[in-house]
């Protein structure tokens, strides 16, 4: 027993000790406060450097089988979303929307976009296309792709990671190896029990940010209701909530709706900049 609780203590100090509480953004009307651990290991530039890295790489292939920005008329859909909400940036982080920014569309059946670190954003043609989304919804896709990026969650996700693998590495050395095959387990409670919880803490925070993000844009906060459930009318048979790093459409639904109205006003006010839609 002694044994075991030296073993957790080891673990416990070398997690915490390559760690750092901290807040990546403000907490805007939807109040995100949450404090994020980041490990030293992991830096916010290295990130940065990587994402950047993969986006090249994605834009190359993608141009190179024909696939970039092919449908000039959605391209420009697209883009005119995104000048529309990366100003709204400087609510959560006054530096946002100084990164350099790129967005592009690639045609592919895929049902998906992202926002890489620093503000690298890509539409699948897919997601617009089979669901038949309003520039409302589309609004409601990227703003929340847009949160990801300003809440670093990838380097979140990063930074538990190596944590995680530096204290294992930790207790095998201390123990020689006698405990590895535990930690084998270990490693799948973790993923059960923290890994994908994680994950879905960070969608439903990005859904909430993107929801007040689009809603200063002028983007009517409701559309983060019909884009989920074309979402889920189109995701039949999907994995369960339990094993999944992402919220079931029901329960994102529930909790974009309890969010509506604080981020209802500043639709209102910026829909008379923009023109209600």
């Amino acid at each position: 027993m002694k044994r075991q609780f030296s073993v957790l203590a080891v673990a416990t100090a070398v997690l915490l000790g390559g760690c750092q509480q901290v807040s990546t953004t403000g907490a805007g009307a939807t109040n995100i406060t949450r404090k994020q651990s980041m490990s030293m290991l992991v830096s916010e530039k290295d990130v940065e450097r990587m994402s950047a890295q993969a986006y090249v790489e994605t834009l190359n292939k993608a141009k190179g089988g024909g696939k970039l920005n092919t449908d000039a008329a959605m391209t420009q859909r697209v883009r005119g979303i995104a000048a529309r909400l990366i100003p709204q940036t400087a609510v959560f982080r006054p530096d946002a929307p100084g990164w350099k920014w790129e967005v592009n569309v690639e045609q592919s059946k895929q049902l998906n976009a992202y926002c890489m670190a620093g503000g690298k954003i890509m539409f699948y043609s897919g997601i617009i296309t089979a669901l038949k989304l309003s520039d409302d919804e589309i609004a409601q896709i990227m703003g929340h792709e847009i949160a990801h990026a300003l809440r670093e969650h990838a380097r979140e996700r990063m930074s538990s990671e190596a944590n995680k693998q530096f204290t294992m590495q930790g207790i095998s050395i201390v123990t020689n190896g006698k405990y590895d095959a535990l930690l084998g387990l270990g490693d799948q409670l973790i993923a059960v029990g923290y890994t994908l919880p994680n994950s879905r803490e960070h969608e439903s925070e990005a859904d909430v940010m993107g929801l007040e993000l689009a809603a200063r844009a002028g983007y009517k906060p409701q559309a983060a209701v019909t884009l989920w459930q074309k979402m889920a009318a189109a995701s039949q048979g999907g994995s369960p909530e339990f094993l999944s790093t992402h919220p079931s459409s029901n329960t994102r639904i529930r909790d974009l709706q309890a969010q509506i109205p604080k981020v209802e006003p500043l639709y209102q006010t910026a829909a008379k900049q923009y023109g209600k839609r």
